[in-house]
């Protein structure tokens, strides 16, 4: 029996498109077809909006910027364009994209659209009627895991990304960036964020060799086949990737897999279910990272506690939209405790060194 799929909802009030602008665009870009233009949402994400646009047979997905952002270059539309462009070709679970409009001239924002991969998204709790196995989820891990080792080996020069970002001094800017954008949206003063953002500074590993990087490697940004759940059909919200150092990337992905033994602050921002009986832990994941591309692991504590402070700042970034009155989403009022509760992983990485 095949697994539920992914589902969209009714817009958000407030994030409607102006249908009586993109249609003309649609129908110019993508022929015109006969029937009504019905537009859904994908409830779940937090940065850039994702809409479902359906019309005739036509389904295509949409993404623009959140409405309100000041964070101009998270939600670079026209990047993240090209970047499929040229990754769908060479790595099949990359959506394929179809059309942008970079210059805002039609939405009042830039926006892309590109092709839908239909299969299931795994969110904080598995949806209705579907269950795990532990071998089931032991190998659904194995594979998550594996296939950010696969896009690591990727030959990011030959599929013409080499432009994508300057590998050289990758993590210093990373540090230094995150630490300036925390201070960039701050609301409150949280006593963590100095200590943390010194310890960093202070100890950042050498880099190794670089390669192209999601930068949010997560369950719900991946799409499994419906029918086999250890197969990835697709990978989504390209909006940070570049070229760095694959480690930071690994440190974010395991950030966002709460192991079963974590403290009862971190299992409220779950963002898998990843702490059901079978389910590899982050030191699993990371021991098996390293025995699948022979890189050198042992620093793994420092991109840990790097990524739970990275993550805490994009929570701080969107609770600064909803503190300053830029979305009446509600969602984001809780942003501000998951910004709190990350910096306390954060602490707990550094002082006990482990995964």
């Amino acid at each position: 029996m095949s697994a539920p799929l992914d589902q969209t909802r009714a817009v958000r009030k407030g994030e409607e498109l102006d249908l009586a602008k993109l249609e003309p665009w649609l129908r110019e870009h993508f022929g015109n077809v006969a029937g009504a233009i019905v537009v859904e949402q994908f409830p779940a994400g937090h940065s850039n909006l994702t809409y479902l646009v359906r019309w005739g047979d036509q389904e295509l997905v949409l993404r623009r910027p959140p409405f309100g952002s000041e964070v101009k270059s998270a939600h670079d539309m026209g990047r993240e364009f090209r970047v499929l462009s040229k990754l769908y070709k060479a790595y099949p679970p990359a959506p394929q994209p179809l059309g942008v409009d970079d210059t805002g001239t039609v939405l009042g924002a830039p926006f892309y659209v590109m092709r839908r991969i239909k299969g299931v998204i795994l969110r904080k709790d598995l949806p209705e009627g579907l269950e795990l196995p532990p071998d089931l989820a032991r190998h659904m891990g194995e594979s998550f895991l594996d296939n950010l080792a696969t896009l690591h080996g990727l030959d990011y020069v030959a599929i013409g990304l080499a432009d994508l970002g300057k590998p050289v001094g990758y993590v210093e800017r990373q540090v230094t960036g995150w630490i300036k954008r925390y201070y960039g949206s701050q609301t409150a003063d949280l006593p963590e964020v100095e200590p943390i953002s010194k310890w960093l500074t202070a100890n950042m590993p050498t880099e190794g060799s670089a390669a192209l990087v999601h930068n949010d490697y997560k369950f719900d940004n991946v799409v499994l086949a419906a029918d086999d759940l250890t197969r990835i059909a697709g990978v989504l919200d390209w909006e940070m990737s570049t070229i760095g150092d694959p480690l930071m990337d690994l440190g974010t992905a395991i950030s966002y897999w709460i192991d079963a033994a974590d403290p009862p602050d971190l299992q409220l921002i779950r963002w898998g279910p990843t702490t059901l009986p079978g389910s590899l832990t982050r030191a699993e994941l990371t021991a098996r990272y390293a025995e699948r591309t022979g890189r050198d692991v042992s620093q793994m504590p420092f991109y840990l506690a790097f990524a739970y402070f990275k993550t805490a700042v994009i929570a701080q970034q969107i609770y600064y939209r909803f503190h300053k009155g830029l979305t009446q989403d509600p969602r984001f009022g809780f942003f501000i405790e998951a910004t709190k509760i990350l910096l306390r992983a954060a602490e707990r990485t550094i002082e006990t060194g482990r995964l």
